[in-house]
């Protein structure tokens, strides 16, 4: 059985890749902001043109919105746009003007109801300061060094990692594996690299193939399970609150931005900034990684499982320990993801 699945490691980076990191995350930026500010453009002046009178047939052309489309007027108008652009990949343009062409369909799909949930907004600039770095390499020299510790891709060469990668090393010199594209994006403070990966694996049955299993999540524990075990709630947001104040506090202190008049933040607002963010970041990979063990240990042994969120009261929510306690008990990803390994045999 073929399926998905995606590998991520921690990089760790010199002074001179990630200045390349962040300059092929930066042409993405500005690939993605042109091709926007031309589409609104065209649609601007195809809305004016209207209310001249002007026929339909006549009208100002229309841009495709596609991935093809897109790169095609891309490639026309880089010389003048992005003198540069032979510094970096072509997968760096490649990353904006994708991730601009999904969010077009999605909020076209959405407008015509194709598209079901929440409403979806138009699109909007990527700003330097306030985006996320990310690139995506779909082709090239993408791979694994034999000694499982750096990895190669393109134009950004040999990265190093901040842990073995032996696990998708294995299944790639199998034959069990296959590297589809890697993702390089800055997260909590660290680089990251993320492998989409095609894997062959076989049907791994539960260990109680007819068992059914019942979940309630709660907040004083985080899951209690039909069987009568109780999961209890690690609380990682609460035991890390006082140091996260410290730091709120420290920052608080020193010069930050300010937008109305233009001012930019001290180095040492950017540094207790950086700080806050990684103490933030680690509660969420405790959390991530408490979940994940928790949901394939149930999903290994259980055929089938059935989740139910009881949310507090009413009267609860007023009490002295109910403030926050929705935000330790973490709940948005409890419920295991299908297709995803740890909803194997689900």
């Amino acid at each position: 059985m073929k399926t998905i699945q995606a590998y991520r490691f921690a990089l760790d980076l010199t002074p001179g890749q990630e200045r390349g990191v962040l300059a092929h995350a930066g042409a993405a930026r500005v690939a993605h902001n042109w091709a926007l500010a031309r589409v609104k453009a065209v649609m601007d002046q195809r809305a004016a043109e209207r209310t001249y009178g002007v026929p339909e047939e006549m009208l100002t052309p229309t841009l495709s919105w596609t991935l093809p489309g897109l790169r095609k007027a891309w490639n026309v108008a880089k010389p003048d746009v992005a003198p540069w652009w032979r510094e970096c990949s072509k997968e760096a343009f490649n990353t904006g003007l994708d991730a601009l062409a999904r969010a077009l369909k999605n909020w076209a799909d959405s407008r015509s109801g194709k598209r079901a949930g929440r409403p979806v907004g138009f699109p909007g600039f990527k700003s330097r300061r306030r985006s996320i770095a990310s690139v995506r390499f779909t082709t090239g020299t993408i791979r694994i060094e034999s000694d499982r510790k750096h990895v190669v891709l393109p134009r950004l060469g040999r990265l190093k990692l901040h842990e073995s990668a032996r696990k998708l090393a294995r299944r790639i010199d199998n034959g069990t594996a296959r590297i589809m594209s890697a993702s390089v994006r800055r997260d909590g403070g660290r680089w990251h690299v993320a492998f989409c990966v095609e894997v062959e694996r076989g049907e791994r049955l539960p260990a109680r193939p007819g068992a059914v299993l019942g979940v309630d999540v709660g907040i004083r524990h985080l899951a209690v399970l039909s069987t009568g075990e109780l999961i209890d709630n690690p609380r990682y947001l609460t035991t890390a609150r006082q140091r996260m104040r410290a730091l709120g506090r420290a920052l608080a202190r020193k010069t930050g931005p300010d937008r109305r008049t233009g001012r930019r933040a001290s180095k040492r607002w950017e540094r207790a900034a950086a700080r806050l963010g990684r103490a933030h970041a680690r509660v969420a990979n405790l959390r991530r990684d408490g979940l994940h063990k928790l949901t394939t240990r149930l999903t290994r042994e259980y055929a089938t499982s059935t989740c139910r969120r009881s949310p507090p009261s009413r009267s609860s929510s007023k009490t002295s320990t109910s403030p926050g306690c929705c935000a330790t008990a973490s709940w948005p990803g409890t419920s295991p993801t299908p297709g995803s390994p740890r909803s194997a045999g689900n």
